[in-house]
């Protein structure tokens, strides 16, 4: 089994070598590939939505029609004046309402790389006391809000922002002209901003996926608003997208789908289990989260055949997990892989010594390796990605990575990754419920079942109904 792969411009690592899995033959992926050029040549890629899928001409417009390649270059010219205009104000603060993949990206990106100028926060739920914690915390004459929804009819997000403008009302500060609309042109969000005359609109496409939008201007704004070099972050995700291009065993994307694959039987069998061992990038297994599962946790195939395809995603961080379900990992059920994550800088100038000529970064390294032997001693497989560092490029290359590893697996176990229709359920759903709870609300004759039960002892605890 081939050890793994690098890139020195990048400054990565692949290495699968412990995953136990058949050796790579680059024939058993041709047609993945295929699917993957037309894809970026602009084939309809997400075939119930009839739609195109360019997250990849995000940080590579040339490969976009002429319309869409001027519209990318428009938004990064609007984000660098906004940007001018942001940093010539008084503003200390940004706070982005978001939810979904307008949020778990930028959250990871900005807990990885902390602000050099103004301070992010985030509303990403309906939670009203979440949200009184976030604004209670808020000089509001010096914060920006950023709503971001492709459709401006995001439940969440809308009652976030609602949530936002009374708190702005309430303490006598304009909301408009501190307000940025992150949205499709033409949504609900895009009416109402241009007609409020908002501080700013970037642009969201359809053809760009929500879990597949960070290195749009759901990342981008947040990295420019904190000071950070959004271009190299755009750099480090094109220079992965120019890697997992090539048809060889050199493309660490297919070598990732590869030892999904074989390890999950192409049904996903095993979790994947996600740990970085560097706290900047505590947030990677959440954001992978989202990346992984909503794309691969699918009922039904193309061809509408029942498949119930998913790959279970959990992880948090070493070596705090030594000390918590690693026990599991190390001696109980082997039905997982992990993958885990190494940073070779240890820290920014000098570390003192722990022991004679050992630091604390020395042991980081070692708890990792440690782990990942004892692991392997049991009989459990597990993969590494070794960074040299944590900055914007290699955070742009990171997600790269997974991206196009999901769209390779994806088309090998035959399922659409762009869409959601387990989510869309969930929000019809939720509607049915609000439908429910008015009327309770009114007094009407509604079903005696565990819905209505809960719905009544909620209001009953808000006072709202006796």
């Amino acid at each position: 089994m081939q050890r793994g792969v690098e890139n020195k411009e990048i400054g990565m690592v692949l290495d699968i070598s412990r995953m136990n899995v058949p050796d790579f033959d680059i024939q058993d992926w041709k047609c993945e590939l295929q699917a993957m050029i037309n894809l970026e040549k602009g084939e309809i890629a997400n075939p119930d939505e009839d739609r195109q899928v360019g997250h990849y001409w995000l940080r590579s417009p040339g490969l976009a029609s002429p319309e869409q390649r001027m519209e990318i270059l428009r938004s990064w010219e609007a984000l660098s004046l906004l940007q001018e205009k942001v940093e010539a104000g008084q503003y200390q603060n940004l706070l982005m309402v978001g939810i979904g993949g307008s949020a778990l990206g930028p959250q990871f990106l900005i807990d990885a790389l902390p602000s050099q100028k103004l301070q992010i926060h985030f509303l990403d739920n309906t939670d009203p006391a979440g949200i009184d914690r976030v604004l209670e915390g808020l000089n509001l004459e010096e914060t920006l809000v950023a709503v971001l929804s492709k459709s401006g009819g995001t439940k969440e997000t809308r009652n976030a922002m609602l949530e936002a403008r009374s708190a702005f009302a309430e303490r006598g500060v304009d909301f408009p002209s501190r307000a940025i609309a992150v949205t499709v042109s033409g949504s609900k969000l895009h009416q109402l901003a241009k007609k409020e005359n908002w501080l700013a609109m970037l642009p969201l496409w359809n053809w760009v996926g929500g879990r597949t939008s960070v290195t749009g201007m759901v990342g981008l704004l947040p990295l420019a608003f904190a000071g950070r070099d959004w271009r190299a972050f755009i750099q480090g995700a094109e220079l992965m997208d120019a890697w997992t291009r090539q048809s060889s065993a050199e493309n660490p994307a297919l070598l990732l789908a590869h030892a999904w694959y074989h390890i999950g039987q192409g049904r996903g069998d095993k979790d994947m289990v996600v740990l970085p061992y560097k706290d900047s990038l505590l947030l990677l297994s959440r954001y992978l989260q989202q990346l992984i599962m909503e794309s691969i946790g699918k009922r039904l195939d193309v061809d509408g055949q029942l498949v119930q395809q998913g790959l279970t995603v959990y992880g948090n961080k070493g070596s705090t997990d030594q000390h918590a379900f690693v026990q599991q990992l190390r001696d109980g059920p082997n039905d997982f892989f992990v993958n885990f994550i190494a940073v070779l800088e240890s820290r920014k100038g000098e570390s003192i010594e722990v022991e004679p000529g050992v630091t604390a970064g020395d042991y980081l390294l070692g708890f990792l390796m440690g782990t990942r032997n004892a692991l392997s001693d049991a009989g459990k497989a597990s993969l590494t990605v070794i960074l040299d560092t944590v900055d914007e490029r290699t955070l742009g290359a990171l997600i790269a990575l997974y991206e196009r590893a999901v769209g390779f697996y994806a088309s090998k176990i035959n399922i659409n990754a762009y869409h959601q229709p387990g989510v869309e359920a969930g929000k019809k759903a939720a509607g049915e419920i609000i439908e429910l709870q008015k009327k309770i609300i009114a007094g009407d004759a509604v079903p005696d079942n565990d819905d209505s039960w809960l719905i009544q002892r909620y209001l009953r605890q808000a006072g709202r109904i006796t």
